[in-house]
């Protein structure tokens, strides 16, 4: 990609698009490396910490984004104020102490203590990798950078599974985590040595309660952005309701068993393949365009695998219930880049701050979404295929309400 066809802001990047691309993809995909890592444990995790109920084994996946919640809204004052480099390595710090507590869990509380510390602390390098692209790109630019990033990011989701599985075949689940310490390790190695601030001094924001109150005001008015927040949280409300329920899917409705990394990575492969495809078409036809016609999608593969729950009794063939989600998914893959793009397109000099908003209201929404469809989800798929339905729906109209807010530069 030459200079010319990438706008760039003021700050030039000092790291090639690869090695940036492939260092922020890190950094971003420790959160989805912390979730999708786990799946093939839950079973082994639920015996061990002898939980009766296999749905409170879903809160190990659904309150590990309450901690982000928070952690985003920590993070993204601090890296406004104190730069992005120290965000993102505390940020590691607290990643590995939340990491140790769930190692050494002997109950379902301290494991969800420490995997809330885990979020809470990875929510860091999120955040602040965010702001740093949103340092040095801009507009149709930052949505391809962001593309492109996505597109390595969800190698993590493809592979995370079959990493799981392999050290539950030679070692026991507290492995999983200490894999964890060590990826965290040297991803902060990696960026301390080689990736320079990006937010001098003289740019930062010294922080303060009224400053942040101000700052705050102004995100949560913007209408253009709440409306795009949203949306977003919605959709990822329901797509992670399949993420948190996904090994039961698998492995108890269509009894896979093994198999479960492949099709999970299968179905992963179809956002990286939209994230690929979005890079590649995003500076051509817009962020707007492409969002459109997968907002669309995503809603009429949602209706399709709901009438084939109701033509199946709740279990439609495998090969069926596969290949719908993998168009499903492919939509998403569109959507989540760009979207996330046009709410922080505003907010140029509140990125850190904007970044963490956007992503806690995103928690808020999609949390209680998760846990509400996942407590419907038994021996059938159909709670899945309606809530993929039922928020498309919303999500579609608070998309639709920021389409035509899209003129708001100020909070009114």
């Amino acid at each position: 990609m030459s200079a010319t066809q990438v706008k760039k802001r003021k700050t030039k990047p000092a790291l090639g698009l690869v090695e940036f691309v492939s260092l922020m993809a890190l950094m971003t995909s420790l959160v989805a490396l912390s979730i999708d890592a786990m799946l093939p444990a839950l079973d082994q995790i639920g015996k061990d910490l002898a939980i009766v109920d296999p749905q409170q084994t879903h809160l190990i996946v659904s309150l590990f984004f309450i901690g982000m919640g928070f952690g985003q809204l920590y993070y993204g004052p601090v890296s406004d104020s104190k730069g992005r480099r120290y965000a993102i390595i505390s940020g590691l710090i607290i990643f590995a102490i939340g990491t140790i507590v769930c190692m050494f869990a002997e109950t379902l509380t301290i494991m969800l203590i420490g995997r809330v510390i885990q979020a809470f602390g990875v929510s860091g390098p999120r955040i602040a990798a965010l702001a740093v692209i949103r340092d040095q790109y801009e507009g149709e630019a930052m949505a391809r950078v962001m593309s492109f990033i996505m597109m390595v990011f969800i190698l993590v989701p493809m592979v995370a599974p079959s990493f799981g599985q392999a050290i539950l075949l030679m070692f026991s689940w507290h492995h999983i985590f200490s894999s964890f310490l060590v990826i965290g390790l040297l991803t902060g190695i990696w960026f301390f040595v080689r990736q320079p601030e990006t937010l001098p001094k003289e740019k930062r924001k010294p922080f303060s309660w009224s400053q942040l109150g101000i700052s705050s005001k102004f995100i949560l008015t913007h209408r253009l952005v709440m409306f795009y927040t949203i949306s977003m949280g919605l959709i990822f409300g329901s797509f992670l309701a399949y993420i948190s329920a996904s090994q039961t899917l698998f492995q108890h409705v269509y009894a896979t068993g093994e198999m479960f990394p492949l099709y999970f990575a299968l179905l992963a492969f179809s956002i990286g393949l939209a994230s690929f495809t979005n890079g590649t078409l995003v500076m051509r036809l817009g962020m707007r365009t492409l969002c459109n016609w997968a907002m669309v999608g995503w809603l009429i593969f949602s209706i399709v695998l709901t009438i084939l729950c109701l033509i199946y009794d709740g279990i439609p063939p495998l090969w069926q219930f596969v290949s719908v989600l993998f168009c499903a998914f492919f939509c998403i893959g569109i959507l989540f880049g760009n979207i996330n793009s046009m709410a922080m397109q505003p907010l140029g000099q509140m990125a850190g701050l904007g970044a963490a908003i956007i992503g806690s209201m995103s928690s808020l929404f999609s949390v209680p979404t998760a846990v509400f469809v996942g407590s419907f989800i038994g021996n059938t798929i159909t709670p899945v295929a309606l809530g993929f339905v039922f928020f498309g729906i919303l999500s579609l109209l608070f998309y639709w309400f920021a389409e035509h807010n899209t003129v708001l530069t100020e909070p009114e």
